[in-house]
């Protein structure tokens, strides 16, 4: 039950709200529940007698129940006595008020027994749902016995929400998640936990506690670049995700980049002040820092994490890899050292290093748990809400491990159709040489995994069990985190193509969040590109490593954005007025230049007359002083104003009224 590292949970709502059913959906993963029952059951009103056995009903045989409602201190006693493992489901707040209330336990000190029940809570070691009432919304009752409920509960009800870790108000069935506090404006996410939703992830199992996310790491203390605010001064991530377990599958809704903001760009810096042709191919640079910033004057990105993902894979398609080599890696990386390090310090960039699951034999065994894979996804869409959390403005998605080529290999290879010698690259040796044996085993490898797992559903997460491991899961999840925050991603390796192929099988809006810089002359990523039809800005064919190829062509992708919105428009182009700024000129689609010739009529000038129709061809008019000599060509045929081929021929002198 647990919600994203949250134990417990308040859940508020008005009558018939839905507060009881989505509190009950939220432990419905649990093997057992001990319901707390508060409200008593009185035989002389059968109506309340109704609703009571309609709840009971509700619950599965699983379950145990307890009442609570003749001695209200009985629930504080059952909360503090609740063990580790345990899952309780109060319902409700208000029958232990009612209870508290009853003549039959007075005289109590109401506001010490509440604020006994919030401590209580508060030092729960079990998983704990309370529902309540929320009677804050309510008229004042006449009557002083319904003041007296309405304030014990409003107050149970705060000292209760400050001592939980989340509270949700529920409003027609919809939660809504008051703690923390949602969103300023709606975030593209996965659906919130409901009970359809808290069902379908029965057949997974309960989800394991999340693990606290890497630290980052500032690579050197080379000095950041400049920040640069957006053209309009608005932001454009959507704000945290509310606080809800994570649904990650298949149709998931994400949000798409600006389309509209990301032609205008193009329109736009094609009428660049430039002395030479344009931006060439990084004019698709413009255009997608245009779409993913909203706003056709896209600014360079003022602050980039390198997500640095660590994980190993055994048995053959490891094969030629030092071992230990890559954990080594990994370990400079975290100590500001080594490639990576130098190269994110180059860039001004902060370098997060995140380790996955190690992934067993695919010739043999399922490469990860089901489970575990879907830990993994959860922690990569957690990185890129932290990240967006902190200001990031770009992701780039780097890797280290060994047999990732492999792996990606296998998933290139399930997805795409693709033959696995022909997107495996060839193995080099610490000396430089060409290891092909080691090669061939690994083409081996993929070819004995894929075998074997020939009767799997092809579905995204079995692929990611089946073949893919801890590494492509995680960096899966980063794709999907980012696309939801709205927040691009720089690739240039085979892991995070493979994982654009799989998270465009979980969201297809995902990959037109990415942006690949460079394919590296690896097979597996110029295939992966096309599928995802990704046009790398480049084509350096660097092989330093996952990850340091974006962060080399970093600075140039910068400098292209700084100099397209920098840049004023061609002075040809500009509409200037004794008010305008050189900033607010207006381009125009036709020339202003004096002279231009025009088509267009002249509306400053007078009218004429136009000639009557007369039997004999007029004499072409003089042309006027400052007048362009321009005569449109005589139509071929009728003019639009008459069908009779023998029709009087048209005014060959061109001249229009006005």
């Amino acid at each position: 039950m647990s919600i994203d590292g949250w134990n417990t949970v308040l859940v508020l709502g008005g009558i018939r709200s839905g507060k009881s059913e989505f509190a009950e959906a939220l432990v419905a993963d649990a093997p057992t529940v001990r319901y707390l029952a508060t409200a008593a059951d009185t035989s002389a009103d059968e109506e309340w007698s109704t609703r009571l056995e309609a709840h009971r009903a509700r619950r599965p045989t699983t379950w145990t129940t307890e009442e609570t409602a003749g001695k209200p201190r009985r629930l504080v006693e059952l909360l503090a006595a609740a063990q580790p493992a345990e899952t309780l489901l109060v319902d409700d707040v208000g029958g232990w008020v009612t209870a508290l209330l009853d003549p039959a336990h007075q005289p109590v000190d109401t506001t010490a027994t509440i604020a006994e029940l919030a401590a209580a809570v508060r030092s729960c070691p079990a998983r704990v749902v309370l529902v309540s009432a929320e009677v804050g919304l309510s008229l004042v009752p006449t009557t002083p016995l319904g003041r007296a409920f309405t304030d014990a509960l409003g107050t149970a009800n705060r000292a209760i929400a400050d001592a939980v870790d989340t509270v949700v108000l529920v409003v027609a069935g919809q939660p809504s998640w008051l703690k923390p506090p949602p969103p300023t404006r709606p975030a593209a996410v996965p659906a919130q936990v409901t009970p359809a939703a808290v069902g379908s992830r029965a057949a997974t199992g309960a989800a394991p506690a999340p693990t606290p996310l890497p630290q980052v790491l500032t690579a050197s203390a080379l000095p950041a670049p400049a920040a640069l605010t957006t053209g309009d001064g608005t932001p454009w991530l959507t704000p945290p995700m509310a606080a809800t377990d994570l649904t990650i599958e298949p149709g998931l809704e994400l949000p798409m980049p600006d389309e509209d903001a990301g032609s205008q760009a193009v329109q736009r810096v094609a009428t660049r002040d430039l002395p030479g042709a344009g931006f060439g191919g990084l004019t698709q640079l413009v255009e997608f820092a245009a779409a993913t910033q909203g706003t056709a004057q896209p600014t360079p990105w003022a602050s980039t994490r390198v997500l640095l993902v660590h994980g190993d894979h055994a048995g053959g398609a490891a094969a030629g890899t030092a071992s230990g080599d890559s954990a080594r890696r990994a370990q400079e990386a975290r100590d500001g050292q080594g490639a990576w390090a130098r190269l994110a310090a180059e860039a001004g960039a902060e370098l997060q290093v995140v380790d996955a699951p190690a992934a067993d034999p695919i010739e043999t065994d399922p490469a990860l748990p089901l489970h575990q894979v879907e830990a993994a996804l959860q922690l990569g869409w957690r990185l890129a809400d932290q990240a967006a959390d902190a200001g990031v403005r770009l992701l780039v998605l780097g890797a280290c491990g060994a047999g990732t080529d492999a792996a990606a290999a296998a998933v290139l290879a399930a997805t795409a159709g693709a033959e696995p010698p022909a997107v495996l690259a060839r193995v080099r040796t610490d000396a430089g040489e060409y290891d092909d044996a080691a090669w061939m085993v690994r083409c081996a490898a993929v070819r004995d995994g894929l075998h074997r797992s020939r009767h799997s559903s092809r579905e995204p997460k079995e692929i990611l069990a089946e073949v893919g491991g801890g590494d492509i899961a995680v960096a899966t999840g980063v794709l999907l985190g980012a696309a939801a925050r709205r927040l691009p991603v720089l690739l240039d390796g085979p892991v995070g193509v493979a994982a654009g192929l799989v998270s465009r099988d979980l969201a297809g809006p995902a990959r037109h969040w990415c942006l690949l810089a460079d394919h590296g002359g690896h097979p597996g990523v110029q295939l992966a590109a096309d599928v995802l039809g990704l046009t790398p800005l480049l084509d350096l064919r660097l092989d330093v490593g996952e990850g340091g190829n974006a962060l080399v062509a970093l600075p140039l992708l910068r400098s292209a954005l700084a100099l397209a919105a920098a840049l004023p428009a061609h002075p040809s182009l500009r509409v200037e007025s004794d008010e305008a700024t050189p900033d607010e000129a207006e381009l125009t689609t036709e020339p202003a230049a004096a002279g231009a010739t025009t088509n267009e009529p002249d509306e400053t000038k007078p009218a004429t007359k136009e000639p009557e129709p007369a039997t004999e061809q007029p004499e072409p008019a003089t042309p006027r002083e400052n007048e362009p000599d321009f005569r449109e060509p005589e139509p071929a045929g009728p003019g639009p104003t008459s069908t009779d081929p023998e029709s009087t021929p048209l005014d060959s002198s061109g001249w229009r009224a006005g």
